[in-house]
């Protein structure tokens, strides 16, 4: 039943994006619908929780807002229930400024662009949780319409259909999940934007999964991502832990409407304000966090491959890059986010970051900190996926496991790049791609052409040149011809094609013949005889 209500909820969630597709590409109409599915899960939430306050529980919206309305005019009534509200949820809205209320002015032709506009800023003025949250749901955009009347009608319209919803009735991360779905539906039709705020689900369980071993039923496991994006890869650990509650969550994102969305996104799965410890900045040109706690359980990354970055000179004397001597360069600051990301692992951590293969073999400052890194004992794992995977690229990544004070200094290799499903756009890791490679990463020993755990003198032999191919041999050798039996073959094959000229002959015998076509026959008898 409850499979049946997400997907009905997905579905319509979707659709809703309908109305704005015709006006503007995924990337833009994102902001907005997921914008005003927030407002109306906070609104909704709001009536509900009033009417509970006021002893007149209901869960029909309408009656909420009913009750809602008749208490607002009891000015005693009022203080109380405002002040209720304010410490539960940290933001309050005035009766006609609820998505409800404003829906049934849209219905009365009465709806004005301007109260939603003052919906947002109440929501946003009424705690530093939800500060500028809305800034990127612009509502006069010319995308919407030309004239204010069209923008007017383009947003009353996405509101109408998302009105019919029950965003804030659903029990656990049911909208958090629906949430999730709509942003990866975004990230499929966005294309190569969809880089910068999604990571694919099967990749964030792998990793999660990875980072989460052995250590699922720990209380107060900490995790950073200082590429969040949506915050896919975070929230990922409260679905596999067993402890959800207590998770701590360290994230920074520099894209602001990113920022916000990962933000929207924590709250709708039910995170907790003070679990949260979210930063809107660029994370290679200035560290954070700086402030305890610096260093976490876990370490998960998907940052923008290969991206520029300053790489100036001053970076060698910062604690995350000053111990290899040399920078990641310009043009390439892959090493520069893993070494961040580093940096900031605790000593007992696990870190996972996606990143393209070049940084397994490249030459030069890369080399030299990827030597580094392997003296040091401190990449675990590699494992190649299969292309195609990620919406924002189709070329072969990898993704690199870390940790501190390893015993030994050997590296496991997997290549999990042949196992996947075609799919129409992207090609897919299926749970038992996943649970493969997971097996294979906790026994570590070595699988005949997909893994191989290679000693550290080996990897010294290859001059520290992590690539693939050097340690797991996947070539398949083709089975040898059997010439004899080849042989047996093209002489039945040739008898079978005597036996088929020699029955094509004697239907032209039987064939009743005109003078026109008695001469075509003849010639093909003759090409038949000379054969």
């Amino acid at each position: 039943m409850a499979t049946t209500i997400s997907k009905t909820l997905y579905q319509a969630l979707w659709n809703s994006a309908d109305i704005l597709r015709s006006k503007m590409d995924a990337s833009d109409y994102k902001s907005y619908l997921l914008g005003l599915v927030f407002y109306k899960y906070l609104s909704d939430k709001l009536l509900y929780h009033s009417a509970d306050l006021l002893e007149k529980t209901t869960t029909d919206l309408n009656e909420a807002q009913r009750i809602y309305e008749e208490a607002y005019t009891d000015d005693e009534l009022k203080e109380d229930l405002l002040e209720n509200l304010q410490y539960d949820f940290s933001y309050t809205l005035e009766p006609h400024l609820t998505f409800t209320a404003l829906v049934q002015a849209i219905y009365k032709g009465k709806f004005q662009l301007e109260d939603l506009a003052q919906g947002f800023r109440n929501i946003e003025q009424s705690s530093e949780m939800f500060e500028n949250l809305f800034e990127d749901v612009d509502l006069y955009s010319k995308k919407l319409g030309a004239t204010l009347q069209k923008q007017n009608q383009s947003i009353a319209d996405v509101m109408k259909e998302l009105a019919v919803l029950d965003v804030a009735g659903h029990a656990g991360d049911t909208l958090g999940d629906a949430y999730e779905y709509l942003i990866g539906q975004f990230a499929s039709d966005s294309g190569k934007k969809a880089g910068e705020f999604y990571t694919p689900q099967p990749v964030s369980e792998l990793m999660t999964k990875i980072v989460l071993y052995e250590k699922d039923s720990q209380k107060g496991f900490s995790v950073y991502d200082p590429t969040m994006g949506s915050g896919s890869l975070l929230l990922n650990v409260k679905k596999y832990s067993k402890e959800p509650g207590t998770i701590e969550y360290f994230g920074q994102e520099l894209n602001t409407s990113t920022y916000n969305l990962a933000r929207m996104n924590m709250i709708l799965h039910g995170v907790d304000t003070v679990n949260q410890h979210l930063h809107n900045a660029d994370t290679l040109d200035q560290d954070w966090p700086t402030e305890e706690p610096t260093n976490f359980d876990s370490v998960l990354m998907n940052p923008p491959y290969s991206a520029k970055w300053s790489a100036e000179k001053g970076f060698l004397d910062d604690p995350r890059f000053s111990m290899y001597g040399v920078l990641a360069p310009k043009s390439k600051a892959d090493f520069a986010f893993l070494l961040h990301g580093y940096y900031h692992l605790k000593d007992t951590g696990v870190m996972a970051i996606v990143l393209p293969h070049g940084v397994l073999f490249r030459g030069n400052a890369e080399g030299k900190i990827r030597k580094t890194l392997l003296e040091n004992g401190a990449i675990d794992t590699v494992i190649g996926l299969p292309a195609n995977i990620f919406f924002n690229t189709s070329i072969p990544t990898t993704v690199i496991i870390l940790k501190k004070q390893r015993d030994k200094k050997d590296v496991l290799f997997i290549d999990a790049s042949k196992d996947f499903e075609k799919g129409k756009n992207q090609n897919l890791l299926k749970e038992e791609h996943i649970e493969k490679i997971l097996d294979t990463y906790k026994k570590r020993e070595d699988v005949d052409k997909y893994a191989h755990l290679a000693e550290y003198g080996e990897i010294e032999e290859n001059d520290f040149n992590l690539n693939i191919p050097r340690y797991v041999d996947t070539f398949e050798e083709e089975e040898p011809i059997n010439i004899v039996e080849l042989g047996k073959e093209m002489l039945d094959l040739n008898q079978q094609i005597k036996e088929a000229e020699q029955s094509f002959l004697a239907m032209l015998d039987e064939l009743q013949v005109t003078d026109g076509s008695k001469e075509i026959i003849e010639i093909t008898k003759a090409v038949f005889s000379n054969d």
